[in-house]
């Protein structure tokens, strides 16, 4: 059974944009200090597309070494190449990894069958140890893996029995428990929808593989497991303490050129690498062609991240008793933002 919390971490990079394996192995153990039920390594949250595989490896390692006995280690092995994923998933499976996630092939786009029939099922048989997660995300992918295909693979495979839902469509999750059943794991992967697919009785999920939780792991873990717990009272509490939060994964700003008005929109890992830069956590930059925010961008997070601070300001408490940092002067320091953003 998957339940709670699971953090899709970051990659922590040091100035000249390599792997920052101190401030790797401080997010790991800030992750379970704050008792998550996971943590998943080099997922696309992770920057994935940008690591080699020696780097990808060696994350993989740490990670897998750091939560072993605290909590399931989930390895990003997903590719657009099955013969990639065999391999990735294979050093993930020596590494002492749980659970493999697959990501729907992106790019080259194959459909729902060829999916099912020549990447999740050559990944399954080859390594029945290891639990597979789906990972249905058409918006990034350019593809889909459909509930009827996922129920097949539930049925040939022990091993397939879960998916990481970012289809950001209730009807497609509620196909997906009618044809996959009730043993079937689904996990939110849009932090802003968690509480709408854990009390949808058409859904029923069970958790979520988060972003945000790299920054605020704890609530997270306890939200989930007051929705899962029944107790609505305390998750209704935290649902509002960490609803402005939820809705920084992405931030859609405005830009203006001598042309006139563009719509920025910065993804994930951005924001989330840029707010905890600001609150002093190990992050870095994200590698190219990610890049900064803009300034207006840049305003929006900062903006959150005071009313998150005014307002509730226990959800930030831990980082500031684990990492040493007093949040609410970072908050108010222009100096600390001097890199975070294009100028103007």
């Amino acid at each position: 059974m998957f339940s709670g919390c699971y953090t899709a971490l970051i990659t922590p990079l040091n100035a000249t944009k390599g792997v920052d394996e101190a401030g790797l192995e401080k997010l790991v153990t800030f992750q379970v200090s704050q008792g998550v039920s996971g943590v998943l390594a080099v997922g696309t949250t992770g920057e994935s597309p940008t690591l080699n595989w020696e780097e990808h490896n060696s994350i993989t390692e740490k990670v897998c070494q750091l939560v072993k006995g605290h909590c399931r280690a989930i390895a990003g092995t997903g590719s657009n190449s099955t013969e990639e994923t065999l391999r990735a998933t294979e050093h993930a499976a020596h590494a002492g990894a749980d659970t493999a996630l697959l990501v729907d092939p992106y790019y080259n786009g194959p459909s729902s069958l060829e999916i099912r029939k020549e990447y999740v099922s050559p990944v399954a048989e080859a390594f029945p140890e290891i639990e597979m997660i789906s990972y249905v995300i058409p918006g990034r992918s350019g593809t889909k893996l459909l509930p009827e295909d996922l129920a097949i693979l539930n049925q040939d495979f022990a091993n397939v029995n879960t998916v990481k839902e970012a289809t950001g469509d209730l009807e497609n999750m509620a196909r997906t428990r009618e044809v996959c059943g009730d043993d079937f794991n689904i996990l939110s992967g849009d932090d802003d929808i968690t509480y709408k697919m854990m009390t949808n009785d058409r859904i029923r999920a069970s958790g979520v593989i988060s972003v945000m939780s790299n920054v605020v792991p704890g609530p997270i873990q306890q939200f989930t497991e007051a929705l899962n717990n029944g107790d609505m009272t305390k998750a209704n509490q935290l649902a509002d303490a960490l609803k402005p939060l939820f809705g920084m994964v992405t931030i859609i700003s405005e830009q203006d050129t001598p042309f006139g008005s563009t719509q920025v929109k910065a993804r994930n890992p951005l924001p989330i690498k840029t707010l905890m830069s600001i609150l002093g956590m190990p992050s870095g930059p994200c590698r190219r062609p990610l890049g900064k925010m803009n300034q207006s961008g840049l305003g929006a997070i900062l903006e959150i991240a005071r009313t998150v601070q005014s307002n509730n300001p226990e959800v930030f408490a831990p980082i500031a008793d684990f990492f040493g940092v007093n949040i609410a002067d970072r908050l108010e320091d222009r100096a600390l933002l001097a890199d975070l953003a294009y100028a103007d």
